[in-house]
């Protein structure tokens, strides 16, 4: 026993005891609400930084009787035994999971505190919702256990960047009953604010992605590729409606030979090493290009027995085509080499070789000064 424990009135021992006789129902009533809450989670698809609960323990309870026992008549008074904690990274994420809670369980509303009203609209601090409820017997009801729908319990949402507000205010003090000098609580003030505005970033964030990937999706179900930027989101769309695939299939064709999976991953830096600033520029890359690059891997492929090749052998070809073509010459050659191939490929040696290749089956630059010698 502790020196806390040995410390408690008659009064305190007996709502000790009530909790020791409760633990098996709070085990039971923990496993409910944890089931519950991850059922509830794993169908909506709300992203969680962390999930956790835990039954009081019996030297923390005995702390919390030492200071303010005598507000608790029994131990049915006491309504954070079973605490559940939820932890969302956006920070509306929280009225999602609150409405859950609000629809599936027993709310006893007079106890809950929603942090973020208690605020005045000039102050800055602790945002959280912590409701306490209970469990409905249309829910869970077991006769062997009535206290399971008796036994108040609590819920705490916050988001993540509010769950590490709490942690450091909580470790440095700031909760504390000592006064925290003046200096010291308006840099908190400043960090809520900082973590505040964070939190309505990210929310208006995911919510602009979230409205430009519904609108790459329109504009490229359309074909409407000028219209679109290149970046990793349109390339990867665009990919998805396999552009290189009927030059892939063309050049197999030469051997009867299987494509095996390629990485376009690389080619995003090589678009963007040729200038290109639209999905369309790829297209027209595909348009006036695959020609040439049939040649050019008929050129590679002929003769040599190969039965399988990769999946990105037309969309190299078609980039080696564009920039000879296009007068990129040496410089873009190593360029192209060095960020598919990787540095060590990358000399002028190697460019040249690339070029001359090319140059056997008609692909040449229209700049005297960068043809093959």
């Amino acid at each position: 026993m502790s020196e806390i424990e040995d410390s408690l009135d008659m009064h305190c021992e007996i709502i000790l005891s009530q909790f020791d006789a409760r633990t098996p129902v709070l085990e039971r009533l923990q496993e409910i609400v944890d089931q519950k809450i991850s059922h509830f989670l794993e169908n909506t698809h709300i992203e969680v930084f962390a999930t956790a609960s835990r039954i009081k323990t019996r030297k923390s309870l005995a702390g919390k009787l030492a200071l303010k026992g005598e507000r608790y008549a029994s131990v049915d008074d006491i309504t954070d035994l079973l605490g559940e904690r939820i932890v969302t990274y956006y920070a509306d994420d929280v009225e999602l999971v609150a409405s859950f809670i609000e629809r599936t369980f027993d709310m006893d509303w007079e106890n809950s505190v929603d942090k973020r009203a208690a605020l005045q609209p000039s102050q800055f601090g602790y945002l959280s919702l912590h409701y306490i409820c209970r469990l409905p017997r249309t829910l869970y009801y077991d006769p062997a256990m009535p206290e399971l729908n008796e036994i108040r319990f609590e819920v705490q949402m916050r988001s993540a960047l509010q769950h590490v507000w709490a942690q450091i205010t909580h470790d440095t003090g700031y909760k504390t009953d000592f006064e925290v000098p003046a200096r010291f609580v308006r840099s908190y003030s400043k960090m809520a604010s900082l973590i505040e505005i964070a939190d309505e970033e990210f929310v208006r964030i995911r919510d602009g992605l979230d409205e430009y990937r519904t609108t790459v999706v329109a504009l490229m179900r359309e074909g409407r590729y000028d219209d679109l930027e290149l970046d990793g989101e349109t390339f990867q769309r665009y990919l998805e409606r396999d552009p290189f695939g009927p030059l892939n299939e063309r050049i197999a064709a030469i051997n009867g030979a299987e494509i095996s999976r390629g990485s376009y991953h690389p080619y995003l830096r090589v678009f963007h090493m040729m200038g290109f600033e639209r999905i369309g520029d790829i297209d027209r890359m595909i348009t006036h290009y695959s020609e040439d690059a049939y040649n050019l891997a008929t050129a590679q492929l002929e003769g040599t027995g190969l039965d399988i090749i990769s999946g990105t052998i037309g969309l190299q070809n078609l980039c080696i085509s564009c920039i000879i073509r296009s007068g990129g010459g040496l410089r873009q050659m190593r360029s192209f080499i060095t960020i598919v191939m990787g540095e060590r490929f990358n000399s002028d040696a190697s460019a040249m070789r690339f070029i001359r290749r090319a140059a056997s089956v008609g692909i040449t630059s229209p700049h005297e000064d960068v043809a093959p010698r």
